[in-house]
């Protein structure tokens, strides 16, 4: 299979094409002080990562890049390097809005529930919370600095609509104007602020479109 390498830095980074046009090239990187290597695959439209790994067994990343190569489905993938993770994502191959946005909650929701930070529960709490409204679990999600925000069209090019929901780390949930504040006021749980966050979505939205 085509392995391609930067000529700054060939020993370091190598990136392994797919045959499915919609996925990225896979980014495999080369740890500079241990011998460990990590892998990324994303989808093309987004860049946002399907799969993700580390391993110490350069043996399982040629196996995961082959399988990433030829087109194997995401739990093949997989299957034939148990070090790869699926960040929750699934492909889109047809970059249909409502699935794309599908998408991006379930990774959101995968990611939630992964964390390791002290304030991981109450985060996740008001990851699951918005997902419960289906107002809220119709718009395209995304996040920075982990405040919650919602757009009414998918990547590349996103459209910011509602309230910027924020889980403090004192138990409470905040909503506000803009990005982190809690102007619009302080809840102690998740489905407060949630419920507030519908309240206060545009009227007239339809359904995510395709952003870009």
């Amino acid at each position: 299979m085509p392995v391609t390498s930067p000529d700054s830095a060939p020993l370091l980074h190598a990136t392994v094409a797919s045959l499915l046009p919609h996925r990225e090239p896979l980014r495999i990187s080369a740890w500079a002080h241990e011998r460990r290597w990590s892998v990324r695959g994303a989808d093309r439209l987004q860049g946002l990562p399907l799969v993700d790994g580390r391993t110490d067994d350069l043996g399982k990343v040629a196996r995961a890049a082959r399988a990433w190569h030829d087109g194997a489905v995401l739990e093949d993938v997989r299957r034939a390097a148990p070090f790869v993770r699926l960040t929750g994502r699934f492909e889109v191959p047809d970059h249909d809005p409502a699935r794309l946005t599908e998408s991006e909650w379930q990774g959101m929701r995968q990611e939630a529930s992964e964390l390791e930070y002290d304030w991981q529960a109450a985060y996740q709490a008001l990851i699951e919370a918005a997902y419960a409204e289906p107002a809220l679990r119709a718009l395209y999600p995304f996040t920075s600095h982990w405040a919650l925000r919602f757009s009414a069209t998918t990547r590349p090019g996103l459209t910011t609509v509602g309230p910027c929901l924020t889980a403090g780390s004192d138990g409470r949930y905040g909503v506000g104007r803009g990005f982190v504040t809690a102007d619009l006021g302080l809840f102690t749980t998740a489905r407060e602020a949630a419920a507030l966050a519908v309240r206060l979505l545009p009227t007239g939205l339809g359904p995510t479109a395709l952003g870009g």
